[in-house]
């Protein structure tokens, strides 16, 4: 495998491809959050209700779910590179037409059309990612991915609070902007990885590696859920999408100002401090899972999360609510990297299919989370809305504690699977 020396002890021994995914991952989060704040005010500005403009958001989720499964079938069909690219630019062009706006259907639509966009670029940049790294650093190199995404995430909301208050439609020219730019650092420098793959080239014979490297081929999702493994990661990421993505942001702003009877201060700061936590722990993590394990990790992970959710369901004490949000930050950063590493252990060859259901079971647990637990909170309390998704992350504890190791021997690279997922070392 061909490998750059890049500054920066972090990427040591990665691809370059590691690299560049990580700078197209952090163009686009900033891009994404300085649009957020915007969204739901464009929304309003043509005069509809809240109900209305959250429907905005929950369009481009849905259609990212809805169309996540064809974007892997296009991975696998044309390669990561070119749908990367692709997706890529649907967000772009529908994001800068959706700031040209002229009523609420336009901008509906459009940013409908940028979830299917969204969907192929997630799909086709994970599926790289997991395919060029091989087993021994796929942990350090996914939580370096989501570094990029995390450093984003806190960097463009500052920028968007300042555009939105100079102009709605401004926000989305930037992000377009940003986006073209991400786009373009995709199509110029990932071209070395089209048709490379490690694992393949690995075990070939010398003679026949470049024949090899030209031949990529792809996991079925039948040979995917054979393994264990694999169904335990799925599990894992639909928790991940249920209490990170979808309880966490839908709950915790009403809970501080309603429960805690505290200021909406309080609640970036809890934001802040799990932001923080996990960016600062994505490393560590990383190496974590790629020394020790990913069943470990899985089990840590999600463990942690389910304490930080059962801690809020029993106490609306402030100090206990910040180190709560800071434990979920840790255990988020363990189960952020510990399932993709599983994934890439199963997949041989490209995986656009395989990928794309893993990325729809957070999907699904961040459309289906927010709802069970508003329902809970409305009808019961916040404690039982809590409850019930700690709940939801100790069945994925337990689930990753059943699953066998899928991490190889850094000596002998990949595993062999067997059709129950344990691991046979070549």
């Amino acid at each position: 495998m061909t490998r750059l020396r890049l500054s920066g002890k972090a990427f040591e021994g990665l691809p370059r491809e590691v690299a560049v995914l990580v700078a197209v991952a952090v163009a686009v989060a900033i891009g994404f959050g300085v649009v957020a704040p915007a969204i739901p005010e464009f929304a309003r500005s043509f005069g509809v209700g809240k109900t209305a403009a959250g429907a905005v958001i929950s369009a481009f989720a849905f259609m990212r779910f809805v169309s996540a499964l064809g974007g892997g079938k296009l991975v696998d069909a044309f390669g990561e590179r070119i749908i990367l690219s692709t997706g890529i630019g649907i967000v772009a062009v529908s994001t800068g037409l959706a700031g040209l706006s002229q009523n609420y259907e336009q901008l509906l639509i459009l940013r409908g059309v940028g979830g299917v966009g969204s969907a192929m670029f997630t799909v086709s940049a994970s599926s790289l990612l997991f395919r060029v790294v091989d087993g021994s650093s796929r942990g350090r190199a996914t939580g370096l991915f989501q570094s990029g995404f995390l450093i984003g995430g806190l960097l463009g909301p500052l920028a968007g609070g300042f555009l939105t208050d100079y102009s709605l439609r401004l926000p989305f020219y930037v992000y377009a902007v940003s986006l073209i730019a991400a786009g373009s650092i995709g199509a110029i420098f990932l071209r070395s990885a089209a048709h490379r793959d490690p694992e393949l080239q690995r075990t070939a014979p010398f003679d026949e590696q470049e024949t090899v490297s030209k031949e990529v081929v792809a996991t079925s999702l039948s040979e995917a859920f054979a393994h264990r493994g694999y169904r335990a990661a799925v599990i894992v990421n639909f928790a991940i999408g249920w209490a990170l993505f979808g309880v966490r942001m839908s709950l915790i702003p009403l809970f501080v100002t309603e429960a805690m009877e505290q200021r909406v201060l309080w609640v970036g700061v809890g934001f802040l401090c799990s932001s923080l936590a996990q960016a600062g722990s994505l490393v560590f993590a990383g190496r974590f899972v790629d020394r020790v394990g990913r069943r470990p990790a899985m089990v840590i992970g999600s463990l942690v999360v389910a304490l930080s959710l059962l801690s809020l369901a029993l106490t609306t004490a402030l100090p206990m609510f910040l180190l709560a949000m800071v434990a979920s930050g840790v255990g988020g950063a363990f189960i952020g990297t510990a399932p993709g590493a599983v994934v890439g252990d199963v997949m041989k060859g490209r995986g656009g299919k395989v990928v794309a259901v893993f990325q729809m079971a957070s999907d699904a647990g961040a459309i289906i989370g927010p709802l069970v637990a508003g329902w809970l909170a409305d009808s019961i309390s916040f404690s039982a809305a809590f409850a019930a998704s700690a709940a939801v992350l100790f069945a994925a504890t337990w689930t990753s504690w059943r699953m066998p190791e899928t991490l190889a021997e850094v000596t002998d690279g990949y595993p062999d699977l067997t059709e129950e997922g344990e691991v046979q070392q070549r």
